[in-house]
């Protein structure tokens, strides 16, 4: 820490600063609007379902109801909760126009906060300012937002440094092992484990695996068990707290085709094998692909060489130190080593020698895409950026503003260039415009391929579908295909209903039918088959429902006057999931107690 304490105004004077970073690297979609990429569709489109779950009295939706062109999909159970429910509520108070906008400037500024603050545990208030805007403007991020506006991922931004800050902190050096572990650092990483697994799933396996490597590399360098004690708790209790999103999450993917989501079936592109640095695939359907892994393998050459290149700096100007304590001119061997050892490990999992680790690790190749372990070398690049190029304390202040200017340029520059080569265009395919014209008229969107009923193709299911269509056999081809890559198209000229019904109440979980059937069939639904439905034909529970094609539910009613209800139901693994989550808060709250006990008097 900095020998003399900053005044008020420089305290404030960081804080702003990353305000004003995270508005200058949002400012592009302000100036271009939202991005057109394929995350963006999916967010909106989370976002614009939770809101209306909610205001139907859902609290924690489950069902998605307009992707399959309104025939919904189980996205909330799969998908974790908490940026599609800060979306939600930011769009109940924010224009939706300006929320991916919004979105943005937080995820990027809450970046810039939790890298500064790692940095404060070693490095002046004014070096630990320009880590977290380093940060801001890291290639990844700027590719993350541009490119892809994949929101959930850009939250691990802000969680990564927390977990690396909470996982290397050692406020009480001399204590006994239990007390150096529970010094007030186990808590709030707990919760960093939570938040990591409840913004995003590939985010949820990197911290983990992060938090196990991070704390053995510490507690062999500093010869101790005390990093591996607090890992192993805030590990334990932080995932039992997701229990309510993850035991559903895992226990129900047997009721989906979840292997979508890792290219072992249907797309290529979302394999690990096809995602190496620099690829170059003869096969068409990876070439395209193959464009935007090239950008992102620069960018990953670039943030990867810029850490090692710092490094070498602090080597050769003395600033990394071999004991204990730091100060403002060095980062001490309990933070270095680990930092540094990060994007070497980052640099191995993109090559092709690293296939066997994706194979063994469990869940590992959920991850998708290797590059997107860039996340974790954010931090480290940041630091020792910062670290290498900020001048002691004690140089000139004409020294300092000039590498602040000189850093403001770079960094300025750098938004020019990604805005340029990453940007997507928001009129080429996902218009916001489009996609609130869409929702609102009840059209509907694509579905997700890896929450589609096993063996059910999301491409079968038919545009314009009324919502209940009674048919004489339970698998009738509902609409034509106006080409073969396109979904059907239903119209009623094409009498393929001997006749159609309205839902009498059309809620997001709680649905009911009334049709007087003029000879007995199948009233097909247009609602996605899931397990936790409750169906009832005229009060008598229907189980079982046969399979079709397009995964949409195919109903038998006799004769005349029929009433059927369908309704979301509370499972048995959702219980258990609330039933954890409740146990993880007492263990998480008698944690707290025992920290606050046994945490030093002064902290470090």
């Amino acid at each position: 820490m900095s020998a003399e304490e900053p005044s008020r105004s420089t305290r404030l004077l960081g804080p702003a600063i990353l305000l004003l970073a995270a508005a200058v690297a949002a400012a592009p979609i302000w100036i271009h609007g939202p991005v057109g990429a394929d995350d963006f569709e999916f967010h909106m489109v989370s976002w614009l379902n939770a809101q209306q779950s909610w205001l139907h009295g859902i609290p924690y939706p489950h069902w998605a109801v307009s992707p399959n062109y309104g025939a919904g999909e189980p996205r909330f159970v799969f998908y974790p909760p908490l940026t599609w429910m800060l979306g939600a509520a930011l769009g109940m108070v924010l224009p939706w126009s300006l929320l991916p906008l919004a979105m943005t400037f937080l995820m990027l500024a809450a970046t810039g906060f939790a890298v500064r603050n790692l940095a404060r545990a070693f490095l002046d208030e004014a070096a630990a300012t320009l880590a977290g805007c380093a940060a801001i403007f890291s290639g990844y991020a700027l590719f993350t937002s541009y490119d892809r506006a994949a929101f959930a991922e850009l939250a691990g931004g802000f969680w990564i440094p927390l977990l690396l800050l909470f996982a290397l902190r050692d406020r009480n050096p001399s204590a006994p092992m239990i007390r150096r572990a529970l010094d007030g650092s186990t808590l709030p990483l707990a919760l960093v484990v939570a938040g990591a697994w409840l913004s995003d799933a590939p985010v949820g396996v990197m911290a983990s695996y992060l938090l196990a490597g991070v704390a053995m590399v510490a507690a062999f360098t500093q010869r101790a068990w005390f990093p591996l004690v607090r890992a192993g708790i805030a590990v334990i209790l932080g995932v039992a707290l997701t229990g309510v999103w993850l035991i559903p999450a895992a226990w129900e993917q047997r009721w989906v085709d979840i292997q979508q989501a890792t290219g072992a079936k249907g797309d290529p592109g979302l394999r690990v094998e096809n995602n190496w640095l620099f690829p170059h695939h003869s096969d068409a359907a990876l070439h395209m692909r193959d464009l935007t892994l090239r950008a992102i393998s620069w960018v990953n050459f670039s943030m990867i060489a810029v850490t090692l290149l710092s490094i070498a700096i602090l080597l050769w100007r003395k600033r990394l130190s071999s004991g204990i304590a730091a100060n403002s001119a060095q980062i001490s061997r309990r933070f270095w080593i680990p930092l540094a050892v990060l994007p070497i490990l980052v640099l191995f999992f993109q090559l092709p020698v690293s296939l066997p680790v994706w194979n063994l690790l469990p869940k590992l190749r959920f991850l998708q895409f290797p590059w997107r372990w860039l996340l974790v070398v954010e931090a480290p690049m940041a630091v020792f950026f910062a670290a290498a190029i900020w001048p002691h304390a004690h140089s000139t202040r004409r020294l300092r503003a000039a590498i602040a200017i000189l850093s403001a340029a770079v960094f300025l520059t750098l938004t020019v260039f990604a805005t340029t080569h990453f940007f997507r265009d928001p009129k080429e395919d996902h218009d916001l415009a489009n996609v609130l014209a869409d929702f609102r008229s009840g059209k509907g969107f694509v579905g997700t391929d890896e929450y589609a009923p096993p063996g059910a193709e999301n491409t079968l299911v038919a545009l314009g579908l009324p919502d209940a269509c009674l048919t004489d056999d339970f698998d009738d081809e509902q609409g034509v295909q106006p080409t073969p890559d396109d979904n059907p198209i239903w119209r009623p000229e094409q009498h393929s209903c001997i006749s159609t019904t309205t839902a009498t109440e059309n809620w997001p979980e709680h649905l009911r039918y009334a049709i007087n059937a003029i000879r007995a069939g199948f009233l097909v639904l247009r609602l996605r088959s899931y397990p936790a439905w409750r169906i009832t034909v005229n009060g008598q529970p229907f189980t079982n429902p046969q399979s079709r094609e397009d995964g949409l539910i195919a109903v038998p009613v006799p004769q005349g006057l029929s009433a059927v209800t369908v309704d979301w139901s509370t499972t048995e693994d959702v219980i258990a999931g609330r039933c954890l989550s409740v146990v993880a808060l007492l263990a998480l709250a008698l944690l707290a107690v025992a920290e606050r006990r046994l945490r030093p008097a002064h902290r470090a």
